[in-house]
């Protein structure tokens, strides 16, 4: 098992990229703000019990999608010193969680899940590649993870219970699976042979 920092340097290194630290220990001032910020908008608003309705014949992973998208609204709409904007490109991070005063731009990723269970080793990719980070952010650069947890309700509604959030450390543990994958424009210039049929 590797941990989040060594796990930047070598896919920097893989991707014939110049080093430089993409994730920075969290100052413990900045924590407990964000801490007290998402506090405060949960005992302000009432996201927790709140009921998200989900269209019908959905798959767990849109059900996830539809989750997140009522709390990020809802979040956006009542959060104070920070402000949640979308995370333009694809891939990590979904957004960018921005602390007003001093501006500063930090990774948030978003999840959600129904069931939390500490000992469920179930995979919850974070990121593959660091092109976006490298674009979108500058040192030091902290990495947020938030997970909303959610129970069934009546046929297609899902209650919000709570909102956990996850300060990603450079020693924090990640699995790291090494994936390679094609595409239609690879797999139509590659020295390999093919035939369509």
């Amino acid at each position: 098992m590797s941990n989040l920092g060594d796990y930047y340097k070598t896919l920097l290194r893989w991707e014939e990229q110049e080093y430089r630290q993409l994730v920075h220990e969290w100052p413990m001032d900045l924590r407990e703000d964000i801490v007290s910020a998402f506090v405060n908008v949960v005992s302000d608003t009432s996201i927790k019990s709140s009921v998200c309705p989900i269209k019908p014949g959905s798959t767990n992973q849109s059900i996830g999608n539809q989750v997140e998208k009522f709390t990020i609204e809802k979040l956006s709409v009542a959060i104070r010193e920070f402000t949640i904007e979308h995370c333009s490109g694809s891939g990590y991070p979904d957004k960018i969680l921005i602390k007003k005063e001093p501006q500063l731009r930090m990774p948030l990723e978003f999840k959600a899940t129904s069931d939390w269970n500490e000992k469920d080793s179930n995979r919850r990719v974070l990121t593959s590649s660091s092109k976006k980070l490298r674009k979108q952010f500058t040192e030091p650069i902290y990495h947020l993870l938030l997970t909303v947890l959610y129970s069934n309700g009546e046929e297609d509604l899902k209650k919000i219970n709570n909102i956990r959030l996850d300060f990603l450390e450079p020693t924090t543990k990640v699995n790291v699976r090494l994936e390679a994958s094609v595409n239609h424009k690879i797999l139509a210039n590659g020295p390999h042979h093919s035939k369509m049929i």
